[in-house]
């Protein structure tokens, strides 16, 4: 899979810490210039879904997996390989300084209704919600969030990094 970007967080000086990495999926789904997004109110932006690779289990089944627990989407089809965003972030529990984050991209179609999202408590806490989004909105709201807000996410610059891809790269100029 192609790497999209690399990226090391500001607050890391040393890389040679204890580390660990964690893959993850994250979902394009396309319909004209919508786009399916979670969006999160604690933190006032727009992501794609996705989430953990459990262990044993492959790309696509988590894929398959968080599309429906986080949006109720079903009947995945034509998953097609987008690429990897890596990144490397402060990790802030016991045994570990840095996490390697490896979020795995891809591209895949699924049936128009959305059913009962399977949402864990942390993301039902953080007011999480799945919708339709038109991009060009969606990375307009994330670029003013990065701007202005003072509790942004670690993750709203990868998300914005790759909603500009998606437009630059998939959607019919």
């Amino acid at each position: 899979m192609r790497l999209l970007k690399s990226t090391i967080h500001p607050d890391i000086r040393d890389m040679s810490v204890r580390q660990f990495t964690r893959k993850a999926t994250r979902a394009i789904v396309l319909k004209g210039e919508d786009i399916l997004l979670l969006y999160t109110k604690r933190y006032h932006d727009y992501s794609l879904p996705g989430g953990g690779i459990d262990e044993g289990e492959s790309n696509i089944a988590g894929l398959v997996r968080e599309l429906k627990e986080e949006t109720g989407a079903h009947n995945v089809q034509n998953i097609q390989a987008f690429g990897l965003y890596e990144e490397f972030r402060p990790w802030h529990k016991p045994d570990f300084e840095l996490i390697h984050m490896e979020s795995y991209c891809y591209i895949c179609s699924i049936d128009e209704e959305l059913l009962e999202t399977e949402l864990e408590a942390h993301e039902i806490n953080n007011g999480m919600y799945p919708l339709w989004m038109n991009i060009h909105q969606a990375i307009s709201h994330n670029e003013q969030t990065i701007a202005n807000s003072k509790k942004k996410g670690l993750s709203i610059e990868r998300e914005t990094f790759l909603l500009k891809l998606i437009v630059s790269e998939l959607l019919v100029k």
